[in-house]
């Protein structure tokens, strides 16, 4: 097997083509720090797949927007190697050029709490930027309501059902209006993740209905606690890109948690970091296996 290269798959929009062409998914995992960009690029080194690199509001202010760009860049000329930067769930017009100007291969802008008109009003605009900022910039909208906090809860919150998910002809309007890249439904999925390890299930007549309908790649968000048939069909459907964040932070803190329980005098932070990174790391060697059909 040839290792991928930058010359094989140039960019964001190359990378879902050929996951599409696969019928496959990319693997979207969030970071905030170093250890976890490392700890993520490592594991789609190894599998020999693209990768992409997420971070929200929070996560862009506790790294800093053009230290994660420029981190990224670097590793990517490094290894020559497909490795792209979005930045997930960004709820303002001026985190999207932010992001943007510092480098960024993609954007999510997330205006759905302000209800339908405004978030088609406030995505044409930020699209319309992307479109001018002299280089390929991916824009994706959210449609529909899947939550906002990547958080632990006890129960599937209330707004779940079919009576939430996101109407094809809808989106085909939002689409063909907007000029938007990729989208983001509501089929039933939700950030976060149940504490019992299972999230509803998701609802593939309105995958499949919806890629038809809209005809652009489509994102699932919320992926931590899907069950793996779940993904597999989700995937087959028209999903080309998996987003994942919960379930990494989980395997992060647990790494970090246990080696200080066992090494409670040990303060240089590579060595308990080490343990959390490679830990997660397995988690994203798992979830990339089922996205490539690899398991």
């Amino acid at each position: 097997m040839n290792t991928l290269t930058l010359q094989d798959i140039p960019s964001l929009k190359a990378a879902v083509e050929w996951a599409e062409e696969k019928q496959v998914a990319l693997g979207h995992f969030n970071v905030s720090d170093s250890t976890q960009v490392h700890a993520i690029v490592e594991a789609a080194m190894e599998l020999n797949v693209p990768i992409v690199l997420g971070t929200s509001g929070g996560e862009r202010n506790f790294i800093g927007v053009k230290t994660i760009a420029a981190i990224v860049k670097s590793l990517q000329a490094e290894h020559n190697y497909p490795i792209f930067l979005n930045a997930d769930h960004t709820y303002s017009y001026e985190g999207v050029v932010e992001a943007i100007d510092a480098g960024y291969d993609s954007v999510i802008y997330d205006s759905t709490k302000d209800g339908h008109d405004k978030n088609l009003e406030n995505t044409k605009k930020c699209v319309e930027y992307a479109r001018n900022c002299g280089r390929e910039v991916l824009v994706e909208a959210e449609m529909g309501n899947i939550g906002q906090s990547s958080s632990m809860w006890d129960e599937a919150p209330a707004a779940v059902g079919d009576d939430v998910l996101t109407d094809p002809a809808m989106l085909k309007r939002f689409v063909e209006e907007t000029g938007v890249d990729l989208i983001a439904p509501a089929v039933g999925n939700l950030h976060g993740m149940s504490k019992d390890g299972r999230n509803p299930e998701l609802n593939i007549e309105r995958i499949k209905e919806l890629r038809e309908t809209g005809g652009v790649p489509m994102v699932l968000h919320g992926g931590s606690g899907i069950s793996d048939e779940d993904f597999k069909e989700a995937i087959k459907a028209g999903m080309s890109t998996v987003h994942i964040n919960t379930e990494i932070r989980l395997a992060y803190h647990a790494g970090i948690r246990d080696f200080i329980a066992e090494n409670p005098d040990a303060i240089a932070p590579y060595k308990f970091e080490s343990k959390g990174k490679e830990d997660m790391k397995q988690v994203v060697l798992k979830r990339l296996r089922l996205f490539n059909r690899m398991d």
